[in-house]
């Protein structure tokens, strides 16, 4: 279980950008997948969806590709977003400040979304704005490589920021601890994403899918 994982590090130290506490190794097949085509392929447009990660950024740039930073999730939780609420008391949301504060690229095109967890999180009227805008975003053959909680129970769905390696592993950090808002099945995923071309999915062995969509 994630938090359990975390709990049994001893000395976590806070760090920087809503991060604390140690770097837990997981294996993943997306990020294996992805890493072959960023290795391969010089000059790409990335965007990277999470707390700043200078690991993230020296690695990327190293392999002569630009990074655009987002954080979607803390934008989307500690925003204020909400601007009333409808007749049923629920509330209503500015998606189109949220998109431009976090997603305004001033017209340039990218080719890969470091996506992560952040749609487990953000407000549901953000989910598919968020996919649309990016879809609008992306080149043709442009990938989205996107990580779904399968529970909601919080020792399973900690909100944490990943950090990549050179390596089929990612590093879980944990994060703000942000209350997962939904769980996406396969359906709903394929749905959400239902313009797009290509659905690829990796299996894993704890509470985390994977998912890399191409444009």
């Amino acid at each position: 279980m994630i938090r359990r994982w975390f709990d049994k590090k001893e000395g976590a130290q806070s760090a920087g950008s809503g991060t604390s506490g140690p770097r837990i190794p997981r294996h993943s097949g997306g990020w294996a997948a992805l890493r072959k085509r960023l290795q391969a392929e010089p000059g790409l447009r990335i965007i990277d969806s999470g707390a700043t990660s200078p690991t993230n950024i020296n690695y990327l740039t190293s392999l002569g590709h630009s990074v655009f930073l987002t954080d979607l999730a803390t934008e989307a939780c500690t925003g204020a977003w909400q601007k009333g609420v409808d007749e049923d008391d629920k509330p209503i949301y500015d998606t189109e400040s949220y998109l431009k504060q976090t997603l305004d690229f001033g017209g340039k095109m990218y080719d890969i979304v470091l996506l992560w967890t952040a749609l487990d999180y953000i407000p549901e009227p953000f989910v598919p704005a968020v996919v649309g805008h990016l879809y609008a975003s992306l080149n043709p053959g442009g990938q989205v490589l996107a990580f779904f909680h399968t529970r909601k129970q919080p020792e399973e769905s900690a909100h944490c920021r990943f950090h990549i390696t050179e390596s089929d592993t990612v590093e879980m950090q944990l994060a703000q601890p942000f209350p997962i808002q939904r769980v996406f099945t396969n359906r709903i995923i394929q749905d959400l994403f239902n313009q797009w071309s290509g659905f690829r999915q990796f299996l894993a062995k704890d509470s985390i899918s994977e998912v890399i969509i191409t444009r």
